[in-house]
């Protein structure tokens, strides 16, 4: 079983820039597609950003170009750096693992307990 906490999150201005880290400790998800969602009050759990193995990633339109995945398998951590920060952003995030390439959060687990990410305008 693999155990994730995520952190990072803040409150920052729009235009700004936050790092979110995702560390794993037990089993190692260095086997893993590893994810970032994101979930704001009286919404649904949206799909982020993903990443495999391989280090191929892909991303949700709203936030190419802006965002950035990465994961350092030495480290056990995945990482979503986020720049350009729209207050649309604002919402808590979370990390995942997955066994497959997939954007829907329910093929995705155990989860991080999330990290609350507040962009103002």
């Amino acid at each position: 079983q693999v155990h994730l906490e995520e952190s990072g999150g803040g409150l920052v201005q729009a235009g700004g820039s936050l790092r979110l880290s995702c560390a794993a400790s037990g089993r190692t998800f260095s086997s893993y597609v590893l994810g970032w969602f994101r979930q704001a009050p009286g919404k649904e759990r949206e799909f982020v950003a993903l990443i495999d193995r391989s280090g191929a990633d892909t991303y949700v339109n709203s936030v190419k170009g802006r965002f950035t995945i990465s994961r350092d398998a030495a480290k056990n951590t995945v990482y979503l750096q986020m720049n350009n920060l729209k207050p649309e952003d604002t919402a808590v995030y979370y990390c995942a693992t997955g066994s497959a390439w997939s954007i829907h959060a329910s093929t995705y687990g155990p989860w991080g307990q999330g990290t609350q990410v507040t962009v103002s305008s």
